[in-house]
């Protein structure tokens, strides 16, 4: 078999956990909780399960798209606050189009006129961004039920995640079998690892979507974040933002963030690219070296002393900072989401690859499994 590396080592798939309320592991140790998280509108229940580390730290996943709902992370004086956007129930997840914290696929980001060629075959996709196609479509991997098996140990909590894609599904070719696990380690990292095989030649980029706010999910809004992103070029964008083909340099331009540098510094810039975008919601060209898995990008909240760490074995990360956030979506608590009130670091291959010969593909062949690994972690200054 040969392998295609886009970064990680899987485990072998399981059936659905359908237990109403069950702990993994034992005291003192990392930790999985499973408990109902409603029924989606045609009754089918919904999991929810915490991972819990040994510092206090604690994420929670839906088997609903994979999302993570919430994400509990210490501040510099120990106190714990939840840092992603997300509901209380899967109802928003399912009646939103919001993407909170969701698995995405089997395209992450756009395909541009919601088409591309494969093998000289053309293939038409959902239209649902404008004449595009984003994030897989009406019902990509966000709005479908995940199989789910928890494990612990003494070191790490993890969920594994699986499904399985079929034929045609939103427009794309081949029995995609796409398996994801979540592990939370006393590390104080939530490690993201992706892998999937195909019977026919298809397409695939997968990532995770959640929104950030390192002070606090619903807590204001971003601008005072400092970002570094270790790279020296970007994808520029049209008017529908797909990417135009060229490798523009961040020198001397507002995607420069090689420095640490506050997310409202440049942002209401007269650049064009900011104008398109309403804001930051590019690739940025990763700087890799020969490192599979390597640094992306630091992000630091001042008042919180927070820092979240993104490595990544992907060559690019989409920076997005809430642009289309407009106060009218309600989370968890009733709390109103507001413009640019989080931020995402959508690891994953460059928008468009499909119809772009120059950029990394994103196509995955039978016989081969594609792998992929995103670090998130989390510590103080």
């Amino acid at each position: 078999m040969r392998l295609t590396f886009r970064g990680t080592v899987g485990l072998p798939c399981a059936p659905a956990v359908s237990v109403a309320l069950k702990a993994y592991a034992g005291e003192g140790m990392s930790n999985v909780k499973d408990r109902s998280f409603g029924n989606t509108s045609d009754g089918t229940p919904v999991h929810l399960y915490t991972l819990t580390n040994g510092n206090g730290m604690s994420v929670s996943i839906t088997n609903f798209g994979g999302a993570v709902v919430s994400l509990l992370v210490p501040d510099r004086a120990g106190h714990t606050d939840d840092i992603v956007l997300g509901f209380d129930d899967v109802k928003g997840y399912e009646e939103l189009n919001s993407y909170f914290g969701a698995l995405i696929g089997r395209y992450g980001n756009r395909i541009g006129q919601a088409q591309f060629k494969l093998n000289g075959v053309l293939y038409e996709l959902a239209k649902n961004n404008g004449e595009n196609s984003l994030h897989g479509g009406v019902k990509g991997f966000d709005k479908r039920i995940w199989q789910a098996r928890p494990t612990a140990s003494k070191e790490d909590a993890a969920l594994e995640l699986t499904y399985l894609s079929p034929d045609k599904e939103e427009g794309f070719p081949g029995n995609l079998s796409v398996k994801v696990i979540y592990t939370l380690t006393n590390r104080n990292e939530l490690k993201i690892e992706y892998s999937a095989t195909t019977d026919a030649d298809t397409v695939v980029n997968l990532t995770n979507h959640s929104f950030f706010n390192l002070a606090g999910e619903g807590s204001g809004d971003i601008l005072k974040h400092q970002v570094t992103i270790n790279a020296s070029r970007f994808t520029p964008v049209d008017a529908g933002l797909i990417p135009t083909g060229e490798l523009r340099a961040v020198k001397d331009t507002p995607f420069d963030f090689n420095k640490a540098t506050a997310i409202g510094a440049c942002i209401g810039d007269s650049d064009q690219q900011l104008i398109f975008a309403r804001g930051y919601d590019h690739n940025w060209i990763l700087n890799k070296g020969n490192k599979p898995l390597s640094k992306a990008a630091d992000v630091y909240e001042p008042e919180s002393g927070r820092v979240l760490e993104v490595w990544t074995t992907e060559p690019g990360l989409q920076f997005y900072t809430g642009n289309f956030l407009d106060g009218t979506v309600k989370g968890k608590g009733g709390k109103t989401y507001i413009h640019r009130g989080a931020f995402c670091m959508e690891t994953q291959h460059y928008p468009d690859s499909p119809n772009k010969p120059s950029f990394p593909s994103a196509v995955i062949k039978p016989g081969s499994t594609n792998h992929t690994m995103t670090v998130y972690k989390f510590s103080v200054r």
